[in-house]
């Protein structure tokens, strides 16, 4: 055999070997069809309408939290400069009549209420129950104003329950469509299962982008509700102490009263 048809034989040989790895190669139209943009915008355009749907409520949800956080935070702050300043009015008043508007103005409707009682109370002849009523008109002031301060805090504390399960929900409905696409492409290629994948992982990420940050802030706008809650009852038991004392100044003898007052 001469050495040109051996030649030819050997060629021949490596092409048979090479043809399944060039049968494996993606052709520029399979590259072409692959999506990709796998950015966070990217995979959210290529998502399912479900998949979509799931992560624009999740964002939704996060700027309804961030919301909720700033306007509560400043409204917490205020409130409490408010109240500090306050009690150390009522903390430095011998009487409820020193006690000015501005003064009061963190507890401006408790020094009201107490004021009211005693209008109310004035020809009552026990000290004992005028106190009691104020006492109640106080305690209940303090409900309102922390009922008042944890409003909308309840939102914070469903986001952050729940977000994760939304997104997850989101998640298995992206991966099913992936398998479904699967089976429709009889082919298992990562390349093409990948880009599915991640956008339905996207959606879980997104949940905990929303969740975790609204728990994070409805424990700490429950510690500063508890912390405005205790300078708020510091309050009513200053109030409370100048109403006694101003009813024990009042139920003193005359000439008590003037040794008192030397």
């Amino acid at each position: 055999m001469s050495r040109t048809p051996r030649r030819l034989l050997c060629l021949t040989a490596a092409v048979a070997a090479l043809a399944p790895a060039w049968a494996q190669v993606p052709t520029p139209d399979t590259v072409l069809a692959l999506p990709r943009d796998l950015s966070p915008w990217g995979m959210f355009l290529n998502a399912d309408i479900v998949v979509k749907l799931v992560m624009v409520g999740l964002l939704f949800a996060s700027v309804v939290s961030w919301t909720i956080w700033l306007a509560k935070s400043v409204e917490l702050v205020a409130a409490r400069a408010r109240m500090r300043r306050a009690i150390r009015a009522l903390a430095d008043a011998r009487s409820l009549t020193d006690v000015s508007a501005a003064q009061a103005d963190g507890a401006a409707a408790l020094v009201a209420a107490a004021e009211t009682e005693l209008s109310l109370s004035a020809d009552a002849p026990a000290a004992d129950g005028i106190k009691e009523r104020v006492a109640s008109r106080l305690e209940r002031l303090e409900a309102a104003a922390a009922r008042r301060m944890i409003r909308g805090t309840g939102i914070l504390a469903s986001i952050g329950a729940t977000a994760p399960f939304v997104g997850l929900f989101g998640t298995v409905w992206g991966i099913m469509n992936s398998f479904i696409g699967i089976s429709k492409a009889h082919t298992t290629n990562l390349a093409v299962v990948a880009p599915g994948i991640a956008e339905a992982l996207l959606a879980t990420a997104l949940g905990l982008v929303a969740a975790i940050p609204a728990v994070v802030m409805y424990n700490l706008l429950s510690r500063w509700t508890a912390g405005y809650r205790a300078q708020h009852a510091d309050a009513s038991a200053a109030v409370l102490r100048l109403v006694s004392r101003d009813l024990d100044r009042d139920a003193m003898p005359n000439a008590a009263r003037r040794a008192a007052a030397e």
